[in-house]
């Protein structure tokens, strides 16, 4: 399997440890949830859009049909991506509807992931498009907001993102990995969750955490020993 979908059997949780573990305390962004908790994990690599605090000169409807609008920003998302959209936190504006999350799904766009907040629930049920958010607003995004540009560094939930890097988000909520650290978090992670997996086995039994989980020296040694017997 690729790095990719390795990640795809590994918790936010266990990803967030793994880049702790490398001095990364900043890749779980704070807001984004899962609007329909259940799904499935998504992975993929992120595509940013962002927005500024509102102009009133430059955030009018007439803007969304301008050049650099979200319009066009979703006309150059990439099949296979995660479009992620810093919203700044704004929870008076949403920042997409039905409609635009429609076209996301005929784009093939994954998922998409912002700190701030969406409109017209009922209708981006509908569409099925996976998304984690802050929650929901009625009025449009240029109540509060202005878009200014896509595919570029951004700040999402307290997280740096840089286009490319890849997201992962579940039911505890989305996290980034640089790029330069996939394969290792991937390889990483699928040993982390079978030791976890063990651990939780080892836990029905009885056994103690201390000198579980964390391991001690005995208990790797009988942990490996258990590993080359299966």
């Amino acid at each position: 399997m690729s790095a990719l979908e390795d990640l795809r059997h590994i918790t936010t949780g266990t990803i967030t440890t793994l880049l702790l573990k490398r001095g990364i305390r900043h890749s779980w962004m704070t807001g984004p949830m899962p609007l329909t908790p259940g799904g499935k994990r998504v992975v993929g690599p992120a595509f940013t859009l962002r927005f500024v605090p509102v102009r009133e000169d430059l955030a009018t409807p007439e803007s969304w049909g301008k050049p650099i609008s979200t319009r066009a920003a979703i006309e150059d998302m990439p099949e296979g991506c995660v479009a992620i959209a810093d919203a700044m936190g704004v929870k008076n504006a949403g920042i997409f509807g039905d409609i635009l999350c429609m076209r996301m799904v005929k784009r093939g766009v994954q998922a998409l992931v912002t700190d701030g907040v969406m409109r017209d629930k009922t209708g981006i049920l509908k569409t099925a498009l996976p998304l984690w958010c802050s929650g929901i607003a009625a009025p449009a995004s240029v109540n509060g907001l202005t878009f200014v540009g896509w595919n570029e560094p951004i700040a999402c939930g307290g997280c740096a993102i840089f286009p490319g890097d890849i997201i992962v988000a579940d039911d505890d909520g989305a996290v980034v990995i640089p790029q330069a650290l996939v394969e290792a978090i991937a390889k990483e992670g699928l040993e982390h969750e079978e030791y976890e997996e063990w651990v939780v086995k080892e836990v029905e039994k009885g056994v103690k955490l201390p000198g579980l989980y964390p391991m001690n020296d005995e208990t790797r040694k009988r942990y490996e020993a258990e590993r080359k017997r299966k």
